[in-house]
């Protein structure tokens, strides 16, 4: 078994961000095995989306991200699925099938940040940029909607 992650603490914020959009994607293949309604779930993934994911992106591509550079690979793959994940969020024209889609992207996309890109991150960034990142994310509780608990 491998070791787990040593994760710089101005990353740990970030990170745990990064578990609860894992729990964002069981929730939403749990709602679809219970047979839930794609529109209860949408509710729950739209305000995740408004409420998390959107400020995530935007920390990451204005302060994670430039430790690297935008002509760096790895960063050129994060912005492009990002860019895929918000038009999976904001799909209403096939709700059910971007929010089971999305539940495999998303979880692919924080897996290749926290075992690859951040990695590569923390291992370049400087004390610094570091500090940066560290301020521009107050590491606050994560305070769930639990108006519909679709998931129980």
């Amino acid at each position: 078994m491998s070791e787990p992650i040593k994760r710089n603490p101005s990353l740990q914020p970030l990170s745990r961000d990064h578990h609860h959009g894992l729990l964002l994607c069981w929730k939403i293949r749990t709602g679809f095995s219970k047979g839930v309604s794609t529109e209860r779930i949408k509710t729950y993934a739209d305000w995740f989306y408004q409420n998390y994911i959107l400020k995530h992106f935007e920390i990451e591509e204005k302060y994670v991200f430039p430790v690297l550079g935008t002509a760096n690979e790895l960063i050129g793959r994060a912005l492009e699925e990002h860019e895929n994940l918000r038009k999976l969020f904001t799909d209403d024209n096939d709700a059910e099938g971007s929010l089971r889609k999305l539940s495999i992207d998303l979880e692919n996309h924080i897996r290749f940040e926290e075992r690859i890109l951040f990695n590569d991150i923390q291992k370049s960034a400087s004390p610094q940029q570091l500090d940066v990142i560290k301020s521009s994310h107050p590491d606050l509780r994560f305070a769930d909607n639990l108006y519909d608990q679709f998931w129980v």
